[in-house]
């Protein structure tokens, strides 16, 4: 089968590898149908490695680079090991990436994505950008006959942006600020809306992703490069948002986040970054601003298809391309990188 695999940075090689043998106890046999790029595989593209194991292998997988990546995907279960009663062949589903040990402490609170040993489904082991993967039975969500595979390759990242949102701990009412709108600002943005905020304003550069986050439910969007958006939010808001969410991962846009708020407010930082970042604590300790990290999601994709499949959510809009896996370093790592301001999401089909 073709896979596009990771050996290196700005080295993603589209090349024939076994299919996956028969799925172990406890596991299934996905046919991939579409798998979206996330903006993760794009800073493994650019600045890897980040997550990827490459000399030591990993905790949990044992596994190192070179790996196939893709995690936010769709398929349908073609077989399943010994012991799975969750799911057969034949299930339409959108799998969860997160791979742990269900030991660490942790993993008993059930906040799975801080497993002292987390892997990541295409990122410590291979992944989605395949015709078949392997992945443990308990990642597995069966999607509804009605939704489209393409539209149920975008739970993973929603559930992204709907646990940021609860790390945020908005309450009904509150005033938020979403800082990015890539995909997983745009799914924070919807989120927002969906839990109840009053307001929801958008900080971003790119006029597509401005146009975009309006469409899914932002009430403004501001251009940094345009305005003061500190003073443009604080008029807003009264002083501040009551929860921002930060959704790039940059030394810019971080300290941007943090005034964004309110005293007392709260900033959740859900960008990945690609090197270290430094913060005037000032600016938390004069105000007493929380700042909290958030990784991944651990519980929220049931929520998200529920959503995404009765129309609460529509996801649809952030998809702007579908390629053949043939064109992925072309047409998919190279033109998010390239076309940042025309993209947000591309969908590969690997068959």
């Amino acid at each position: 089968m073709k896979a596009a695999v990771w050996y290196g940075k700005k080295d993603i090689r589209v090349m024939d590898v076994p299919e996956p043998p028969a799925p172990p106890a406890g596991w299934v046999k996905v046919k991939v149908h579409w798998c979206g790029i996330c903006g993760s595989d794009l800073h493994e593209y650019i600045a890897g490695p980040i997550f990827i194991p490459v000399e030591t292998p990993h905790a949990l997988t044992g596994d190192t680079a070179p790996l196939i990546l893709g995690h936010e995907f769709s398929g349908e279960v073609v077989e399943v090991g010994a012991g799975v009663a969750n799911v057969k062949a034949g299930d339409r589903v959108a799998p969860d990436a997160c791979q742990v040990c269900w030991e660490c402490a942790r993993c008993k609170e059930h906040r799975y994505s801080l497993c002292e040993k987390l892997a990541f489904t295409g990122l410590m082991t291979d992944g989605a950008f395949a015709e078949y993967v392997n992945v443990p039975a308990y990642t597995i969500y069966k999607i509804p006959d009605h939704l489209p595979y393409d539209t149920a390759a975008l739970v993973e990242p929603l559930a992204v942006g709907f646990h940021a949102v609860r790390q945020s701990k908005l309450q009904l009412g509150d005033t938020a600020v979403v800082v990015g709108a890539g995909t997983i600002g745009l799914g924070t943005v919807m989120a927002a809306k969906a839990a109840g905020a009053s307001r929801v304003y958008c900080v971003e550069v790119a006029k597509a992703r401005k146009e975009l986050a309006l469409q899914v439910g932002a009430d403004a969007v501001f251009d940094p490069n345009e305005l003061d958006v500190v003073a443009k939010i604080k008029e807003l808001t009264n002083g501040g948002a009551d929860v921002v969410i930060e959704c790039v991962g940059s030394d810019r846009s971080t300290p941007v986040a943090v005034e964004l708020a309110r005293s007392a407010g709260r900033v959740v930082i859900a960008g990945i970054y690609e090197k270290a970042t430094s913060l005037n604590f000032n600016a938390l300790s004069f105000t007493e601003r929380e700042i909290v990290g958030c990784l991944a999601y651990y519980g929220e994709f049931a929520a998200c298809i529920d959503l995404i499949s009765d129309g609460r959510i529509d996801v649809k809009p952030m998809i702007t391309g579908r390629i053949s896996i043939d064109d992925i370093v072309e047409k998919g790592f190279e033109e998010l990188v390239n076309r940042k301001e025309q993209n947000i999401k591309i969908l590969v089909k690997p068959f």
